[in-house]
């Protein structure tokens, strides 16, 4: 899985010894593509679900152009609710976290709260992004959601038999 290409595949990682989570090898390969070589994940809040979203500090120089974009658009359909500010505030609130070469990482509270996160991770590829979703959260999800719903109670079954989380 190339980040140049999009992200793709789904996995689970349970919550590991002090809070620590693991960034499944596939997706940290393409973080770490797209971050430059560096061990750097971007986490931030999705503005529609509750869940965060996940990817490497490439996105960070498309962010202005998608915020532009959404301006002009919303210019265009003359949407008076269009908030610019506060549109980047929601793009621009990420976090940089670094991982080791295992992928662990810490996620600061602020995101576990944000992304309702107790015991663990699932990810699911989004193209220029990925979803880290609460499994609970998930479920919650409507039809739409039906194929990541399956995977993720599957994974997590895989996990809790000891086998692998991907």
């Amino acid at each position: 899985m190339s980040a140049s290409r999009g992200y793709n595949g789904q996995a689970y990682s349970p919550a590991g010894e002090k809070g620590r989570f693991v960034l499944p090898p596939a997706f940290r390969k393409a973080v770490k593509e797209s971050s430059g070589g560096s061990r750097t994940l971007c986490l931030a809040a999705h503005g529609k679900y509750e869940c965060l979203i996940g990817y490497g500090t490439s996105r960070i120089d498309e962010l202005a152009e998608q915020l532009d974009l959404e301006h002009k658009n919303a210019i265009a359909m003359r949407d008076a609710e269009f908030d610019r500010d506060a549109r980047a505030g929601q793009l621009f609130t990420y976090e940089e976290l670094p991982f080791d070469d295992s992928g662990r990482f810490v996620m600061p509270e602020h995101l576990r709260e944000l992304g309702k996160v107790e015991d663990g991770l699932f990810f699911q590829s989004a193209g220029a992004f990925f979803f880290v979703w609460a499994p609970d959260e998930l479920m919650r999800m409507g039809a739409q959601f039906k194929a990541a719903q399956i995977a993720c109670r599957r994974l997590m079954a895989s996990a809790k038999k000891g086998g692998a989380a991907e």
